[in-house]
């Protein structure tokens, strides 16, 4: 569903889950990302599984989400292996999880194997009251696969579709945006992620229909909206 665009520094962090999934990233970088996120008020922080316990913590009793990704980057992690990853990041404080699909499943267009690990897995992210964003990676799949996996996620209840990790081929893109907001549904969102790197980037996929925008640089994003405000 796309969105009336209103521009202001909250607005626009509010759509925002900050990313720290940068693999060389230390524990007191991951712990001021946190603390940064926490006062700029964004949606969500997308947090590298090793890190959940922290950034839950430090999130404790505010609006802005804990959030972890599952079968990261390339999702070619076994469905059970996924779930056992899922059930650990809830333990640790995650309350949306952004999981990676089973790309070789997709291309081969295994189409049972996809739709069990779907369903698995955010059977079990609902019953912890957490939502769950199915990766796509986007770069690596066809037109006609993109609509089936929308399709899916109206199907089985999932809350986001989302374009891309950022380490595949391509991140998010205006056709591939257009494509999930026109197939999924209003109950599933759409998030862009991927060489989200400036604020013309969020505000366009914004003013496109995506709920939430995956970047890590957030900083020198918001500092570019308050100089347009």
């Amino acid at each position: 569903m796309k969105q009336a665009l209103t521009i202001t520094r909250q607005t626009v962090a509010q759509c925002i889950d900050h990313s720290l999934l940068n693999p060389n990233l230390k524990a007191d970088a991951a712990l001021a990302g946190c603390r940064e996120a926490l006062e700029w008020g964004v949606a969500a922080v997308c947090i590298m599984p090793c890190y959940v316990r922290l950034c839950a913590e430090i999130l404790r009793g505010s609006a802005v989400v804990p959030c972890t990704v599952v079968g990261f980057p390339h999702g070619t992690q076994t469905s059970d292996t996924k779930l056992f990853e899922i059930r650990q990041s809830l333990a640790h404080g995650a309350r949306e999880l952004d999981m990676v699909v089973n790309v070789p499943a997709v291309v081969s267009e295994n189409w049972e194997y996809v739709h069990e690990e779907i369903r698995a897995a955010t059977h079990e992210i609902h019953n912890h009251g957490a939502r769950l964003k199915l990766i796509f990676e986007t770069g690596f799949l066809s037109d006609a696969q993109k609509i089936r996996l929308c399709k899916l996620c109206v199907d089985l209840g999932v809350d986001w579709a989302k374009t891309s990790t950022g380490f595949g081929p391509t991140g998010a893109t205006p056709s591939d945006v257009t494509l999930m907001v026109d197939h999924c549904s209003p109950r599933v969102q759409v998030k862009a992620a991927g060489g989200v790197r400036d604020l013309q980037a969020v505000l366009m996929f914004r003013s496109m229909g995506c709920t939430r925008i995956g970047c890590s640089r957030t900083a020198s994003i918001l500092a570019e909206c308050e100089k347009h405000v």
